[in-house]
């Protein structure tokens, strides 16, 4: 414990100041509005007008693509697109759906369950312009494995000021959000998910008291290795596991939801009636709409990643050779994470009345605490699917950092193996310590990646804008 502490007091400046300059805020009618919040709902609002509602009129074109009625068998790529959409999925979807609401609600009120889900539909354009983007601008970097595809923000970041004449801006920009994403996802990816699992499986196997007390270490290694046997082989492993992992743990928690819900049938219209009206028309006024809208798009920005770039990285190695087709799908993910799997937990905890009890800022105890309420014994189910969620997350990251690794040091096997070896030992040292400074840090470097990300968006909007023009030109011809 000397030893954690030593390490938290020493990084605790450095943490503070980056996370000061990352989350900066500024006060509006009482409240602290973070900037790099509102750059990403700026840019959610802007891509949804610029393509003219992609989100809403190109939904149903979005679900055939997924299931495959316009794929060429023969097209590059190393994952169907259904596994790229699971892979990205694994990434997002997990504590955010969990906790994150729980805190929105019992901050902001039921309202903010509403705007989340209007952020999760937002949201959707912006994943669309950088899986699209994410997917044009991928190559085969590796000269010994020249099957295998990179793709994502550092790959059209650099592109896009290669455009305008600035290679060394772009590069700056790129290297920019590759440090950031390696920096991130060792500690969200790593640190984070390990510690979170491990304090959930302590306390269904007795707390301080049980077998786990203590032996954070043990279970860091089992985790570690579980990873490793996965991320070893890639993306293709990581997509098959993804593929059945997150439709697994997303089934288990919508069908716990909707039996809550359905124990709770006679108070379902006046649940949806009080989100609606404290969304819209809260009692305190003014002041407690604006703090259920801005923490209801706050959790939705922070739970879907929708701006942050992560997703590009996973869906360029889909198998397609029509990158807006794949935008489609990639828009997929925030509805199925945010507009979906958020509200089945907002119901669940508003229908229970649960979050009537809480006193003051609540996470996952309030979410277990609704669940209860219908199932006596979820808490068990709840640490299951935590650790699935967890886990699922921690093999998605680690793909996301691999790929800016090898794009800042080379595609060689050597840097591979390297960060795969140092991404495992992260997880058991994040299941054994408790480094808080740390993991605010690396939350930050996970928020940084927004700005050189949607400044590379922002750039190469018209060319995305032209590409759907002509991908729904030839749709519209193919159904003639």
């Amino acid at each position: 414990m000397e030893i954690d502490r030593a390490i938290d007091t020493a990084f605790e400046p450095i943490s503070n100041a980056v996370a000061s300059v990352i989350f900066y805020s500024v006060p509006l009618m009482g409240l602290e509005i973070k900037l790099v919040l509102v750059w990403l709902v700026l840019a959610a609002l802007f891509f949804t007008v610029y393509l003219g509602f992609i989100n809403v009129r190109c939904f149903g074109h979005a679900i055939e693509v997924l299931r495959g009625k316009f794929d060429n068998k023969n097209a590059d790529g190393e994952i169907n697109r259904f596994q790229a959409l699971m892979t990205s999925l694994s990434g997002t979807v997990g504590l955010g759906n969990i906790a994150g609401v729980a805190v929105a609600i019992s901050v902001g009120g039921p309202g903010a369950a509403f705007w989340m889900a209007i952020m999760g539909l937002f949201g959707m354009s912006t994943k669309f312009v950088e899986v699209t983007l994410g997917v044009k601008y991928r190559q085969h970097g590796s000269k010994r494995h020249p099957e295998a595809i990179s793709g994502g923000p550092m790959y059209y970041l650099r592109s896009a000021f290669e455009r305008l004449k600035k290679p060394r801006t772009g590069k700056f920009m790129a290297g920019l959000f590759a440090v950031c994403c390696i920096g991130g996802t060792v500690g969200a990816g790593a640190l984070f998910q390990a510690n979170q699992a491990y304090q959930q499986a302590m306390i269904v196997t007795g707390g301080n008291t049980g077998f786990l007390a203590e032996r954070g270490w043990l279970f860091g290694v089992f985790m570690a290795i579980l990873v490793g046997l996965v991320i070893i082989g890639g993306i293709q492993w990581i997509a098959a596991v993804a593929s059945r992992v997150v439709p697994i743990m997303a089934i288990t928690y919508i069908l716990a939801g909707f039996v809550v819900i359905g124990m709770h049938y006679a108070t379902i219209p006046d649940a949806i009636q009080t989100i609606f009206e404290m969304a819209l028309y809260p009692e305190a006024g003014i002041g407690a709409l604006m703090g259920a809208l801005l923490m209801g798009v706050q959790r939705a920005t922070f739970s879907n990643e929708a701006g942050l770039g992560s997703s590009a990285i996973a869906h360029s190695a889909v198998k397609t050779d029509v990158p807006v087709s794949q935008g489609m799908v990639g828009m997929l993910g925030p509805f199925i994470d945010t507009v979906v799997i958020c509200m089945v937990t907002a119901l669940v905890i508003v229908i229970s009345g649960t979050y009537v009890e809480g006193n003051g800022i609540e996470g996952v105890e309030l979410t277990s605490r609704a669940f209860a309420s219908g199932i006596s014994w979820f808490p068990y189910v709840l640490s299951l699917t935590v650790f699935m969620f967890a886990y699922s997350t921690m093999i998605s990251w680690s793909y996301y950092g691999l790929k800016c690794a090898t794009y800042l040091f080379g595609e060689y096997d050597v840097v591979e193996n390297t960060y795969k070896l140092m991404f495992c030992l992260f997880i058991v040292i994040g299941a054994s310590t408790q480094l808080s400074n740390i993991i605010l840090f690396t939350d930050s470097m996970i928020f940084a990646m927004a700005i050189p990300n949607i400044i590379g968006l922002y750039l190469l909007a018209p060319e995305v804008k032209k590409d759907l023009r002509i991908y729904l030109k030839n749709l519209k011809e193919s159904k003639q």
